[in-house]
């Protein structure tokens, strides 16, 4: 498998990948190391590992990090109230001590979060752990565990190790570092927002609806968008929405319409202060400058 391989599987599943990010799924595949994928939000980050699960025909298992995220909500925990229950019929029946507790903390009992079930996986999957930096940075030292040697420790239990190796991707937005241990364990590659010949190939491939002479135009207008002074920047997946939009509103040229243009802006625009900088003069003129 080579870096072309990959750039044309995931193209199958509708992801244009650059060839420098073929390259780096490739390497990551190819040494069975985690990949961090860092960009600003919007830019498809997501989008690889859901091509990639689709062009592997395996199972994707997504953790999504957020502030205060823990062990017990990521890896595993104890089923507590069937533990609860079991511990009174035991007793019911006389059973007491070790053997009680043996049989409280097995595998009946335990409940597998995203991290504990891609490792017991018969068949790997791929393991997308999203927005990394919107968890704490003491959730990354549950990680690097997982991340190092496939393998997790429950005190109850001992050491679970991977049946499989997931495929793991991480994605970052940069709103906070990540730690050197981490970075370390992992492989990189920075996605940005795509040049204007990517962005059209996706728009082909993902609204073969949309003409040619509108996708054209859609893509020069949401990439001159990007240049202006906005708070959310509109990504992939709203220049997608964008267009369907235009397409289903029977729109053949972003000038023809100015009303309808500046509604379509629901789909790009995101914050009040940006629907409020982007006038219907300001995307006439983008328009303009696009057709």
């Amino acid at each position: 498998m080579t870096g072309a391989t990959v750039q044309s599987g995931l193209s199958a599943q509708g992801y244009v990948a650059s060839p420098d990010l073929a390259m780096a799924l490739h390497l990551s595949l190819a040494l069975g190391r985690p990949l961090l994928l860092e960009g600003a939000a919007g830019v498809g980050k997501t989008e690889v590992a859901r091509a990639l699960a689709a062009w592997k025909g395996c199972e994707l298992i997504r953790l999504q990090c957020y502030e205060g995220l823990d062990a017990a909500q990521a890896i595993y925990e104890w089923n507590y109230q069937r533990q609860l229950l079991a511990i009174r019929a035991l007793a019911e029946g006389g059973e007491t001590g070790s053997a009680v507790e043996a049989r409280l903390f097995s595998e009946a009992y335990l409940l597998e979060r995203p991290l504990l079930r891609a490792i017991r996986q018969p068949v790997a999957p791929v393991l997308l752990i999203d927005e990394i930096d919107r968890a704490d940075e003491e959730f990354e030292a549950y990680l690097l565990e997982v991340l190092a040697d496939f393998q997790i420790t429950i005190p109850e239990m001992g050491t679970v190790r991977a049946v499989t190796r997931p495929m793991v991707i991480l994605t970052a937005n940069g709103t906070r570092d990540l730690s050197d241990a981490l970075r370390r364990r992992c492989l990189y590659a920075h996605v940005d927002y795509p040049d204007r010949a990517t962005e059209l190939a996706i728009l082909q491939a993902r609204c073969p609806q949309v003409e040619a002479a509108l996708g054209a135009q859609i893509v020069g207008f949401v990439q001159d968008l990007r240049k202006e002074a906005l708070e959310k920047k509109p990504g992939v997946a709203e220049m997608l929405d964008f267009a369907a939009a235009l397409a289903g509103l029977g729109i053949a040229d972003l000038t023809e319409d100015a009303a309808v243009l500046q509604a379509a802006l629901a789909t790009l625009l995101k914050t009040q202060g940006d629907r409020a900088a982007i006038t219907t003069e300001v995307a006439l003129r983008l328009a303009g400058r696009a057709a």
